[in-house]
């Protein structure tokens, strides 16, 4: 389905000897068959990258000014959106001019619907070179824009962010710091948070195998691989991509899976440390009130010693330990004498 579009525009960013240089380009394109189907195949290119960080607006508006930049935009009445590009075109500017593995390119900038959301999406797309036959079967060389081939992109949920969620903003990360300049272009806080992060990821797993319709013996080993896999990057101190992960837990058809880790509407940071104690839901169940708390992994549930009673909603424990049942026998003779 077509994103609804609201606004695109278009500006470059040229690398000089003397730094980056901004020429303008149209502020409001028309939404046409052509544009839309850029904006459309940019954001589901977005979409599909697995490698990608999301976080909030840095509360530093100083030096992290796209969140006033934008703030002005959505209260503007109507909206001007060819003063947000052009503010934000000065802004990546000087994030391009501070970092040396920096980038230019065609910036292209689109507000856009998408499922009742509204986004800002802005991607740096640039040239690759073609060739062509004209009628008279002559080779010609042509340039085309490079859709396939961008490395700097970010989306900004504009619903995200005004209902207050923890993570409205997504980017791609690529490797080392070279998405560092656009990160900070977005003003975006990636606060690390190794333990909800691989909660949240541990959500997507047992979903997913509950989706592919696993059970028994098969859900148990599946989630068990998720595990050590886990654990293995959560011991030798290695971040786990998303790709690399897919590929080996489910190695005969890894885009099932890397499709819903990769969706930005989940949120899931790739490239985390997972922490070792919150992946013990994979292949534990917990629970605690005032009174009592009981943790047990799920091959007890499968082999028998533990049984949950659906009608009932109770759980029996069976083959109990002998120094357990002799403190019960003792406590159940006291209140007996009692």
């Amino acid at each position: 389905m077509p994103n609804n579009i609201i606004n695109v525009a278009v500006h470059d960013l040229r690398r000089t000897e003397a730094g980056f240089d901004i020429v303008p380009g149209r502020d409001e394109l028309p939404v046409n068959p052509t544009t839309q189907r850029v904006v459309d195949d940019l954001h589901e290119l977005y979409r599909r990258r697995s490698s990608k960080s999301h976080g909030r607006f840095s509360e530093d508006q100083i030096n992290y000014p796209t969140q006033t930049h934008l703030r002005a935009y959505v209260a503007g009445n109507p909206p001007d959106f060819p003063g947000l590009t052009s503010s934000l075109m000065t802004t990546l500017q000087v994030q391009a001019r501070r970092r040396p593995n920096a980038a230019g390119g065609h910036v292209f900038f689109a507000h856009f619907e998408c499922d009742g959301r509204q986004f800002l999406l802005v991607a740096i797309v640039n040239d690759k070179l073609g060739a062509a036959l004209t009628r008279d079967l002559e080779v010609r060389e042509v340039r085309h824009l490079d859709m396939d081939g961008f490395r700097f992109a970010g989306r900004i949920s504009l619903s995200g962010w005004a209902a207050g969620e923890q993570r409205y903003i997504g980017f791609l990360r690529g490797k080392g710091d070279v998405s560092e300049y656009f990160k900070e272009f977005l003003g975006c806080d990636t606060t690390v948070a190794d333990r909800q992060d691989t909660l949240d990821l541990v959500a997507v797993i047992r979903q997913f195998a509950d989706d592919q319709g696993m059970e028994g013996a098969d859900k148990d080993a599946f989630l068990g691989r998720a595990k050590a896999i886990c654990e293995r990057s959560s011991r030798n101190r290695e971040e786990l991509e998303f790709e690399a992960f897919a590929n080996e837990l489910v190695p005969n058809d890894p885009v099932s899976l890397l499709d819903i880790l990769s969706d930005p509407d989940r949120g899931l940071n790739d490239r985390f440390i997972p922490n070792r104690q919150a992946l013990g839901s994979l292949v534990k169940f917990k629970a605690r009130t005032s009174l009592w708390s009981v943790e047990f992994e799920r091959e007890a549930l499968r082999g028998g010693n533990i049984v949950y009673d659906r009608e009932a909603n109770s759980l029996t424990i069976l083959n109990l330990p002998a120094a357990l049942s002799a403190e019960l026998q003792a406590e159940t003779d006291v209140d007996a004498r009692d």
